[in-house]
């Protein structure tokens, strides 16, 4: 497990922070993830770390800027550490969509496939268990 595991944990409330996945409904710990990532010179400290789901994980993967097509420019990805949730994104409280309300929020919603099928069936299930939002 990662060494700086117990303190991202923590401080994300052991929820993804990208799509707020509740961590406590996995059978296995989320990831420690880099923002930007080493390979872009993102440093192993922990302003550039954060927890991240299986799923957002993989699809975010080096990625640091995404096209939004809306406004067709690309524009920054999430950055958990710099931006705020709220900002970029909202919950459809009767569908479990998670709506983005900025070009960073709506391009990393389709980046990370945040609203795929599966991911909306098990929002809708983690809303009625009172996990979500």
């Amino acid at each position: 497990m990662n060494p700086h595991y117990s303190s991202v944990a923590r401080r994300a409330r052991h929820c993804c922070e990208y799509c707020h996945a509740p961590e406590v409904i996995f059978n296995f710990p989320f990831e420690v993830e880099h923002v930007i990532p080493v390979t872009r010179g993102g440093l192993e400290h922990d302003s550039n770390l954060a927890l991240s789901c299986r799923s957002c994980n993989l699809r975010k993967s080096d990625h640091i800027e995404v096209f939004d097509t809306e406004s067709e420019s690309s524009v920054p990805l999430f950055h958990p550490r710099r931006n705020l949730w709220a900002e970029h994104f909202g919950v459809d409280i009767d569908t479990g969509t998670i709506v983005g309300r900025t070009p960073t929020g709506r391009a990393t919603i389709e980046k990370l496939r945040m609203n795929a099928p599966t991911q909306l069936m098990a929002r809708r299930h983690w809303m009625k268990l009172g996990l979500f939002p």
